[in-house]
């Protein structure tokens, strides 16, 4: 059934004095099927001006990504991203909010748990009043680890990590150092208790509005990073567990390969091993197809041609599963001749390959 059809059926039994309750009609509120194909997205600010959407359309990719934050992630903003983007004859696949993609509050039970829960709800129902139906979720709790930047091929300037040089966590404007970047250890049980708390109240959210939510993997993947420990997107098996707890179709994976590749080993699966198990379960909806110079404890993030994975057999892969979502250049290395030209780049590496595997499959 598809969205509209079950608006009306709503709408139907509310006027002849039926309950409604969303929960009890989860049949009628599946997920639309993504359009066959592997989209091509690149990512635009959420001020993008007119020759940013020009540049998109020059690329010839036909989706784009929008991070949000602070003042800028409001419904209002939403419908006016969407509707520039449309005019320029391009699609949305998701518009992001950094003010609830990390939240400490959730991950480690903070103060202000249960508010910022409701404000990530609120954002769901603000995409979806905007005709948007995916976006992007990361459970970190003490931010995204680097250390000083270092450079790639080139001399290219990029992020780095290495555990031995006093790698920090960031997030929207906040530091994380560790030993103890809370004061305390965490348990690996209360990370569990508080992921489960957690998407428990956003599950019903999610599946009466048709939204689909992919979860990034924890970046690094390191075990434990400032006491807190990464045991749940950090590895293969914490996300068949998360995925199993959350036992609801609207709850998938954003797979960064970029990430997965910093894991390395201790990931339990490889990143072509892990595309085929989600899109197996029908939860892989998003990819950020980048490359890293080799596994944690140390990586510079590389030319997606640069790296220690064959981005080539990733592609065929995700074509060989007929994955239906969004593949984005992400974290792009500087490049002489200003930002966009390392956005071409890896967007022009993007569709070589999935151009070259479509060819041969023909």
């Amino acid at each position: 059934m598809h969205r509209r059809d079950f608006i009306k059926l709503a709408a139907s039994a509310v006027a002849a004095g039926a309950v409604w309750k969303p929960r009890e009609m989860q049949a009628a509120t599946k997920l639309e099927p993504l359009p066959s194909g592997i989209k091509v997205s690149l990512q635009i600010s959420t001020d993008a001006s007119d020759e940013d959407l020009q540049f998109a359309q020059q690329l010839g990719v036909g989706y784009v990504n929008i991070p949000t934050g602070g003042d800028k992630a409001t419904l209002e903003n939403f419908i006016q991203l969407k509707q520039r983007v449309a005019a320029a004859g391009l699609k949305v696949w998701n518009i992001g909010n950094s003010n609830v993609h990390n939240m400490p509050e959730v991950t480690l039970n903070l103060p202000g748990r249960d508010q910022k829960i409701e404000e990530y709800k609120n954002y769901l129902r603000n995409l979806a009043k905007a005709g948007i139906f995916y976006t992007t979720y990361a459970h970190m709790g003490n931010g995204i680890w680097s250390s000083a930047r270092e450079t790639t091929r080139g001399g290219a300037p990029a992020r780095a990590f290495d555990l031995e040089k006093n790698p920090k966590g960031y997030w929207i404007g906040k530091v994380f150092e560790g030993p103890l970047t809370h004061g305390r250890k965490y348990s690996q049980e209360e990370l569990w208790e508080n992921y489960t708390y957690f998407i428990k109240q956003v599950v019903p959210v999610a599946e009466d509005l048709g939204m689909r939510i992919g979860i990034h993997p924890d970046d690094p993947p390191v075990p434990e990073l400032g006491g807190v420990p990464r045991c749940i997107f950090g590895n293969f098996d914490g996300y068949a567990r998360a995925l199993k707890i959350a036992n609801s179709p609207n709850i998938g994976v954003c797979l960064c390969a970029g990430t997965w590749m910093e894991g390395g080993k201790q990931m339990g699966k490889d990143v072509f091993e892990a595309a085929r198990a989600f899109a197996k379960m029908d939860k892989l909806w998003k990819i950020h197809f980048r490359n890293v110079s080799g596994p944690i404890p140390r990586f510079v993030e590389t030319f997606v041609d640069n790296g220690y994975t064959d981005m080539y057999k990733l592609m065929k892969t995700l074509h060989d599963v007929e994955f239906r979502g969004a593949v984005i250049a992400d974290h792009v290395p500087g490049m002489v001749g200003g930002n966009r030209t390392g956005w071409a780049y890896s967007i022009g590496y993007i569709k070589a390959p999935l151009v070259a595997v479509g060819a041969e499959k023909r």
